[in-house]
């Protein structure tokens, strides 16, 4: 049974290397830190490994993120990875080469989609999120939330889930957000940091983004875009960005919002496109995976090197003129 097996990895005390997916949101380094703190608090040898050097999201540095390293460690021969809410090798890092360096790989994630490509695979697409898994992992494995862990699975569960407004919203969620409030997290104190500490130059990014957007499909079809120059013109990081494709969601009528945003790192693909969807609406993780990306059937992405005129005429396709 891969649960059971999964838990024998929590317990046996070897060494472990913890990841998350690249450009990292609040589930992934919810269960991240959540995780990492409790394992690392029965005494076991813990890295925390996150592939490149994009800053992490301003609004998530209180989860006390100077602790993960940006480099695969030396020693990733002797260690299991532990991969956590990525959906396939290549959301470790975008070369796929990451997992290979390790003796082991441990693949636990939330994603429908997910290419099962670790030693022991553990996905349950019915879990709000991949905090919820870890949550109860560790209960099975008998291992305590360490201080600091409820705070990070709260993030990932209420950042996930929407502030619990979205689809995967269940009784299961609810009932650990419960849990975790009696483990001494503050729900207004989460919210005010995650949602109403927002810099200036984020929310002029989102006014640039919303005053070009375009509806397209018969009012299907919601569409922005964002160059490497709005960001040096507002002073704004890459991270800045979430939260623009929702916004477009929100328009009436709009059944598919897409953000189109060149990323600072020239060297990988021109764009990188953020797919949503409203429930029971466009499935935006098959319209991803049409270009070699993945996600859930109400945000997803992928990146491409196609311009905005070819992007916007596959979405178009895909939505249905």
């Amino acid at each position: 049974m891969t649960r059971g097996e999964v838990v024998e990895v929590l317990r046996d005390g070897g060494p472990v290397c913890l990841c998350a997916h690249a450009s990292p949101d609040g589930d992934a380094l919810g269960s991240l830190v959540g995780l990492g703190l409790s394992l690392a608090a029965t005494g076991r040898d813990v890295v925390l490994y996150q592939d490149g050097d994009e800053p992490f999201p301003r609004e998530l540095a209180f989860l006390h993120l100077d602790g993960i390293q940006r480099r695969v460690p030396a020693d990733a021969a002797r260690r299991t990875l532990i991969a956590l809410d990525c959906g396939s090798a290549l959301r470790i890092d975008r070369r796929g080469e990451v997992a290979g360096q390790f003796a082991r790989v441990v693949n636990i994630d939330h994603h429908h989609d997910n290419t099962l490509f670790g030693t022991i695979n553990l996905v349950d697409p019915e879990a709000s999120c991949t905090a919820e898994i870890v949550a109860g992992l560790l209960d099975e494995a008998g291992i305590p939330l360490a201080d600091g862990a409820p705070l990070a699975l709260y993030v990932g569960l209420v950042t996930d889930t929407g502030r619990f407004q979205y689809v995967n919203t269940t009784p299961r969620a609810h009932r650990l957000a419960a849990r975790l409030l009696e483990e001494g997290v503050q729900p207004a104190q989460v919210f005010s940091t995650l949602f109403e500490s927002l810099p200036l130059a984020r929310q002029r990014l989102l006014g640039l983004a919303l005053g070009r957007a375009e509806v397209a499909a018969g009012g299907r079809l919601a569409v922005t875009s964002l160059a490497r120059e709005d960001f040096e013109a507002t002073g704004a990081d890459d991270a800045s960005s979430d939260g623009v494709v929702d916004a477009l969601r929100a328009i009436d009528g709009v059944e598919l919002a897409a953000l189109l945003r060149e990323p600072r790192d020239r060297s990988g693909p021109a764009r990188k496109v953020s797919l949503r969807s409203r429930a029971g609406g466009v499935d935006c993780s098959a319209i991803a995976r049409l270009r070699g990306g993945g996600g859930h059937p109400g945000a997803a992405g992928y990146s491409t090197d196609e311009t905005v005129p070819e992007i916007v005429a596959f979405l178009e396709s895909a939505v249905g003129r």
